[in-house]
């Protein structure tokens, strides 16, 4: 069988990498296309402190959710076997800990996501999962 992730954050690269990675495994009806939001962690102790594990889950369930529409709006109708997952956490960590989770054979994922740093010519993410995965990884501009 054959894994393929699109780490998806709502940004239009995010969404050209879904549709390639749809493009690839339309006709192989054995694959699964994985499509996973990593929305960050409040971090900040104070707020851990007014706001209860049930009411960040449901915040973080929110944020991924946001994240995935516009993949949704791609999948609409597609034949193709998908697993959506939200998991908080830092996205090149999380990312890898997924590969290794679900044995994932490859990942389609955009070079640039929403980030503040607009002009770098990969983005921070993409280059920290290029060096701990082991897997193929297919970069849309």
């Amino acid at each position: 069988m054959l894994n393929v992730l699109v780490p998806v954050d709502g940004s239009d690269a995010s969404t050209r990498a879904l549709k390639t990675a749809v493009d690839i495994l339309t006709g192989k009806p054995e694959a699964t296309l994985h499509v996973l939001a990593v929305p960050t962690p409040i971090v900040s102790g104070n707020v851990k402190r007014f706001f209860s594990d049930d009411v960040l889950q449901a915040y973080y369930q929110d944020e991924g959710s946001n994240a995935l529409l516009p993949a949704r709006s791609v999948l609409a109708g597609s034949t193709l076997k998908i697993k959506e997952s939200i998991i908080a956490g830092n996205a090149a960590q999380t990312i890898k800990e997924y590969v290794e989770k679900n044995q994932i054979d490859h990942i389609v994922m955009g070079t640039r996501g929403l980030s503040a740093l607009p002009g770098l010519v990969l983005g921070s993410v993409t280059t920290k999962v290029l060096s701990l995965v082991n897997v193929p990884v297919t970069l849309i501009k």
